[in-house]
């Protein structure tokens, strides 16, 4: 079984159906965000393998022996998106609406919101942000009208409804480097071992990209 970050739910399933058409294995996938996902790990969670949406953490796996290997498999991209965005700058956006945006204490892409809204001088104590679990609570925040705007992952953008604008926030926070580990309890597992390999093909760097991520070289 394997954990699969929020942000990255959409394109695992992707990858999940292409790795069992080559391979004949069977994935089965678990989503969440990467901070809740960490602690049910550590807590002995049956999981294998974990894709997360941080380096942080598997790092952190894999030097407290947990796990047995570790590899960069998607770099993701911030975007704020914006009901309506019109010319308006992002920093003016926020000021004035409701943001949602993933807890940055779970989750990579909200530690990489509060990075970016630092960068724009809006973080003070009148930023009240609509705070969700992971990146997908908060597109539905944004989706259900509980809020104007959002920062999401790119990977996102492309279930969203038509119409929204979306802001890059290139620059304006660290990489979203996303690691996965294969998990120690997963070692003796083929599936897992077949799973993380495959990671690095070209079929799957090419199924990640086509998701609006980077790969690494």
């Amino acid at each position: 079984m394997a954990a699969v970050a929020a942000n990255f739910q959409t394109t695992a399933r992707a990858l999940e159906t292409a790795f069992e058409a080559e391979t004949g294995f069977d994935l089965v996938l678990a989503h969440g965000s990467t901070g809740r996902l960490y602690a049910q790990i550590i807590n002995g969670a049956p999981f294998d393998l974990f894709l997360a949406a941080d380096a942080a953490r598997p790092e952190a796996l894999k030097v407290g022996g947990a796990a047995v290997a570790q590899r960069t498999y998607a770099v993701g991209h911030l975007v704020l998106v914006a009901r309506d965005g019109g010319a308006a700058r992002p920093a003016e956006l926020v000021r004035g609406n409701r943001v949602a945006l993933a807890n940055p204490d779970v989750a990579p892409y909200g530690a990489a919101a509060f990075e970016a809204l630092a960068a724009r001088g809006v973080m003070g104590k009148d930023f009240d942000p609509v705070l969700g679990d992971s990146v997908g609570q908060a597109a539905t925040f944004l989706a259900t009208g509980n809020a104007d705007l959002a920062f999401l992952a790119a990977s996102q953008l492309a279930m969203l409804e038509p119409g929204l604008t979306a802001f890059e926030m290139t620059g304006l926070h660290a990489p979203v480097r996303q690691d996965a580990v294969l998990l120690a309890q997963g070692d003796d597992n083929p599936a897992a071992h077949a799973f993380f390999d495959w990671l690095g093909s070209d079929q799957a760097r090419t199924i990640i990209e086509a998701s609006g991520y980077s790969v690494p070289e």
